[in-house]
């Protein structure tokens, strides 16, 4: 299973900014190993996020995202307290789901 995401969410005048660095390889199926076989392609496909259960964000990627991406994104109506959950699932079918509170 991958790594952690680090998610990073602060609220401010009735909004919230939430910063996510996602751990993952991102392969794009186009480069070669060093004895010249091609990588397979391995990279996230959907990712969503969600405030207190309901969902905010929807974004489907493709094999050109770089390797560890960041996604940053702003919730109306949120406040300190309030949770946010990021879920990507990758074209292998792994899927990471981390939560993380609103400062």
């Amino acid at each position: 299973m991958a790594d952690p995401m680090r998610i990073r969410a602060q609220a401010s005048g009735g909004k919230a900014t939430v910063r996510v660095l996602m751990s993952h390889e991102m392969e794009t199926g186009q480069r070669r190993d060093s004895a010249g076989k091609l990588v397979p392609a391995w990279f996230i496909q959907e990712v969503s996020a969600s405030h207190n259960g309901k969902p905010v964000l929807t974004a489907e990627w493709g094999p050109a995202v770089a390797k560890n991406p960041f996604l940053q994104f702003t919730i109306k109506g949120a406040k300190a307290g309030d949770k946010v959950s990021i879920t990507w699932k990758d074209n292998k079918g792994d899927t990471r789901t981390d939560e993380a509170t609103i400062s």
